[in-house]
């Protein structure tokens, strides 16, 4: 008889501490990353292609996209582990034997240039008949990102998870073990989309919820003291991942809103990242500052919707022309924004705009490392960056003093 499992989504859904709300729905970090991770899975390809990639994981253009997916927290935490360089076990084996790094590449080029189902699933097998050592269905979790509606994402809690909900025994590590999952999820999924969602990661966070033990499937009352104490201390670290994920996002508004002040005094046409619109700070709403919508702009659509989630963008007054574009990081990402903005630079840059990351004071260190890649100092568009610090100090300076996107100089840092 089929699971019926309407009361376990409900009951998931009405969490306001779970995956669904705190990453899934409300969480517009999660939107932005798809075409930011796309972007960073190009860059590996033609990394791959070119003999840049190197021999190790760390510094390599796959740590700063499996970076950027971790970034997203939760159902994401720990998705680099599986791809660091274990140099005594030779694993993943993608490093030091080029066969296998080109392997690895044009299994991800494939699933980029994918435009249906089959093509995935060939791209899979055909990666999985090489055997590469170490390299199994955590790649799944990049692929995620480039197809939601096809390949859910896979990591120890969400087949955990899988394997309580549909009392099964799949062994993490085995593509055959994750396409036979895959194919149970969207099976199932299809009878739940009017709940969940088509995009896959709505089912996998409720996997990942069961296979941590935060959403409690039956035997409730059979669960250990020690097993419950575990689960209401994850229940407490949660719910503390949310207060301070409030308390980022507050810190957030602030710096957008001085950025919309600052361009507006200026004499910009000034506009927030679409799903910001109804945001404010001290009582000033940022739909008073914005245009009433974005300007039109020549640029297909993908592209247009990543422009449209640019957190801050400053048009010259009375046109489409980009002169300034603004991402601010939280204390928990950093590399997503430099994707997107990176991405911006390969998709609209026509020579006159600047880029700036509003960063944490604590993460300059940490900004300037990645600012010294060589595939983004090589962008035409200059990337530079504002420490929070700096723009709160300075904002009425400059909106009385500044008299164009120059003034930010005064400010903001360069990488050399």
């Amino acid at each position: 008889m089929p699971i019926d499992l309407l009361p376990i989504i409900q009951q998931f859904k009405s969490d306001p501490a779970s995956v669904y709300n705190t990453w899934f729905i409300n969480n517009e970090d999660r939107l932005k990353a798809f075409r930011s991770i796309r972007r960073g899975v190009i860059d590996v390809v033609e990394d791959i292609k070119v003999g840049r990639f190197g021999s190790d994981f760390k510094g390599s253009s796959l740590e700063f996209v499996l970076t950027c997916i971790a970034e997203q927290k939760q159902v994401f935490e720990g998705a680099a582990h599986p791809f660091y360089w274990k140099p005594k076990l030779r694993i993943p084996d993608i490093y030091e034997n080029e066969a296998n790094k080109r392997q690895f590449a044009l299994c991800l080029e494939r699933v980029l240039n994918a435009t249906h189902e089959d093509a995935i699933l060939k791209a899979i097998v055909e990666l999985d008949s090489h055997r590469i050592k170490g390299l199994g269905p955590a790649v799944a979790s990049i692929l995620y990102f480039l197809h939601p509606t096809m390949v859910p994402p896979c990591n120890t809690a969400i087949m955990n998870g899988f394997n309580f909900l549909f009392n099964d025994k799949k062994k993490l590590g085995s593509w055959g073990e994750y396409l036979r999952m895959r194919e149970v999820i969207i099976d199932t999924n299809r009878s739940y989309t009017n709940e969940l969602s088509r995009d896959l990661g709505a089912f996998a966070g409720l996997l990942y919820e069961i296979g941590t033990q935060r959403l409690m499937v039956g035997h409730d009352a059979y669960i250990s003291a020690p097993d419950r104490k575990k689960i209401e201390d994850l229940a407490n670290k949660r719910q503390q991942s949310v207060l301070l994920d409030q308390q980022e996002q507050n810190l957030h508004s602030e710096m957008q809103h001085h950025l919309l002040t600052i361009g507006k005094a200026l004499g910009y046409d000034v506009m927030c990242a679409r799903n910001d619109v109804s945001r404010s700070f001290n009582g000033s709403a940022f739909s008073f500052l914005c245009l009433p919508c974005h300007p039109e702009l020549a640029a297909d659509r993908d592209t247009v919707n990543t422009i449209q989630l640019v957190d801050v963008l400053w048009f010259q007054k009375g046109t489409n022309n980009v002169i300034g574009a603004f991402e601010v990081e939280k204390s928990t990402s950093i590399y997503s924004g430099i994707l997107r903005l990176t991405d911006l630079a390969h998709s609209i840059a026509d020579g006159d705009e600047v880029f700036y990351l509003i960063v944490p004071d604590k993460r300059e260190k940490e900004v300037v490392i990645q600012l010294m890649r060589p595939s983004i100092k090589a962008i035409k568009v200059p990337i530079k960056y504002i420490l929070f610090s700096e723009l709160r100090a300075n904002c009425e300076a400059i909106c009385k003093f500044g008299n164009d996107l120059t003034v930010l100089d005064r400010i903001a840092q360069a990488v050399q």
